[in-house]
């Protein structure tokens, strides 16, 4: 293989995994996802919670059984983070998979493994929160965080949020915004250590 002929090769395998790790991260976000993880994978401290549903044992301090079975508020969260990341990677590998192997290029399973485990683990310390803020305070957008934030309307008596609330970090947040921009980026790194590793492999056609 010629050193051009290498090159355009790369830029190909590189823009296309970008591309797909890219545009289906929104889907294994807004689709797979479920919505209990969702409003569940950022939650830290050390104050019990049920593992059944996240609710905390001093809100209900009765329960009994199965449904009594406690955790701390961190490993619950970690337990939903997880979930989502499992999930996330299923379906960024399938469809990995789906595109390499439709136009006919076998990517290494080393090569597909690594990019796989780069975005999965990422995408667990990101979502977990914490680390994600202390990023953003360390880049100086503690100001744009604190500005760019949401209020929920209110659901009405008996539902999770009865009354109106601030939302630091859902959709419309500058902490959204933020947690976007890093998977993308990281996309972009995982994509050329795969095409990296495919090349040095020697990716089948």
């Amino acid at each position: 293989m010629s050193d051009r002929f290498r090159a355009i090769e790369g830029l190909a395998l590189v823009a296309a995994l970008t591309s797909v790790f890219g545009e289906i991260h929104p889907l294994c976000d807004q689709f797979v996802q479920n919505s209990h993880d969702a409003s569940t994978k950022g939650m830290h401290g050390t104050h019990r919670v049920y593992k059944c549903d996240g609710s905390t044992v001093e809100a209900d301090p009765w329960r009994h059984g199965k449904e009594g079975r406690t955790c701390t508020a961190s490993a619950y969260g970690r337990r939903s983070v997880t979930r989502h990341v499992a999930s996330y990677t299923a379906v960024q590998l399938a469809s990995t998979l789906a595109v390499t192997r439709t136009l006919g290029y076998r990517v290494p399973a080393t090569a597909l493994l690594t990019g796989a485990a780069i975005n999965a683990i990422t995408h667990g310390i990101i979502d977990r929160r914490d680390p994600l803020l202390w990023l953003a305070e360390k880049t100086g957008k503690g100001g744009y965080i604190k500005h760019a934030t949401v209020v929920r309307k209110a659901g009405g008596e008996g539902t999770e949020y009865p009354e109106a609330v601030q939302d630091v970090s859902g959709p419309g947040t500058a902490l959204m915004e933020l947690d976007q921009a890093a998977h993308r980026a990281i996309g972009v790194a995982a994509a050329l250590v795969t095409t990296w590793i495919t090349l040095r492999k020697g990716g089948r056609r």
